[in-house]
């Protein structure tokens, strides 16, 4: 499953080259609450069928409906980019589902040639981070290289997006933990790839979507070289396996570097790590192991929920505090010790 972005930029590729007219709708600025963020995109065609969203579905319900009434031009009389507010006042918030005293700018644009969706998408797939302004007066829009996300840019003449690759998460380990990890991941939208070289653990192990590779962990890490959107887990309990892989994941851009195993495994791996590879103490404090957030976690699901949770909440700049963490929830949670001369708590 691809990520939401990529699928409504596809969509409204997919539309213009079949001959539809198709409206491509940034939300552009929003004040107060709002159930999208800035940047978020839909598309639109003139049958009405849509892909992504800019709010809880109120606001496209309104767009739908006048699509469907008076065509494109209803929306963008001009057949150029066009700006459209939703939410000024209380009644129109509660019309269009908005929360209390949201408002939200949507930047309403008619897809061309000149919208170079076909490039933008293009540089996506290449995992490179692309700034893209659409001139307003003309409908052309400009691509350059740019940083990997933003806060859209608007002004009376241009409007300014940052699309950066998509999210990946890169598995060392094929097993059932993998297999949900990879599940849910592919739910988030991210890339997923599974790396195991073991041929007894990867045969058979098979999800659509899922890139499985044989390659030395450490060696697809090298080629892959992570980028700052990208997510490393080691889930394979071999020091032979998932160190070399830590090393090199810990010294790229990856913005997530975790791996599975109880806190005095976690504790020996950072050892083995300072002590014979000579690995400095910030990419140490950088290693999220054991990897995950404290739930109460038993089961594999529950396992790949742990840490996938913690995985977003990297991506998305959450800073989380110790509690939240495997190591001292499990230290705070934990059992009080049996006294002596009982077992299991029963008096002997």
């Amino acid at each position: 499953m691809e990520d939401l972005d990529t699928l409504v930029l596809r969509a409204a590729l997919r539309w213009q080259l079949t001959g539809l007219p198709v409206v491509l709708v940034t939300v552009a600025r929003t004040w107060g609450s709002s159930p999208r963020p800035p940047g978020s995109l839909m598309a639109i065609n003139g049958r009405g069928e849509t892909v992504g969203s800019v709010s809880g579905g109120c606001i496209e319900d309104d767009l739908i409906q006048r699509i469907k009434e008076g065509g494109v031009k209803e929306v963008c009389a001009t057949l150029l980019p066009t700006t459209l507010r939703y939410g000024i006042s209380a009644d129109q918030a509660h019309r269009f589902g908005l929360p209390c005293g949201g408002t939200v700018e949507l930047v309403l644009e008619p897809v061309s040639a000149d919208s170079q969706l076909q490039a933008l998408l293009d540089a996506c797939l290449q995992r490179r981070s692309t700034e893209r302004t659409l001139d307003l007066r003309t409908g052309r829009a400009a691509l350059r290289e740019g940083k990997r996300d933003g806060v859209p840019q608007l002004t009376e003449t241009h409007l300014t997006t940052y699309l950066g690759p998509r999210a990946r998460l890169i598995v060392i380990g094929a097993g059932d933990l993998s297999r949900y990890l990879c599940q849910m991941a592919l739910s988030l939208g991210f890339e997923v790839i599974v790396c195991d070289p073991r041929e007894e653990h990867r045969t058979g192990w098979q999800l659509d979507g899922v890139a499985v590779s044989h390659e030395m962990p450490d060696d697809l890490i090298l080629r892959l070289k992570p980028d700052a959107r990208t997510a490393v887990v080691a889930l394979t309990h071999d020091p032979k396996l998932d160190d070399l892989a830590l090393i090199d994941a810990l010294q790229s851009d990856a913005f997530y570097v975790g791996a599975i195993g109880s806190r005095r495994n976690s504790a020996q791996r950072r050892e083995r790590l300072r002590d014979h590879f000579d690995l400095s103490e910030p990419a140490l404090q950088a290693l999220h192991g054991p990897a995950g957030l404290f739930i109460g976690s038993k089961t594999p699901a529950e396992i790949a929920l742990s840490i996938m949770a913690e995985v977003v909440a990297m991506k998305n700049g959450v800073e989380l505090d110790g509690p939240a963490r495997i190591a001292d929830g499990k230290t705070r949670h934990q059992a009080p010790p049996l006294e002596v001369g009982t077992i299991a708590g029963c008096a002997i």
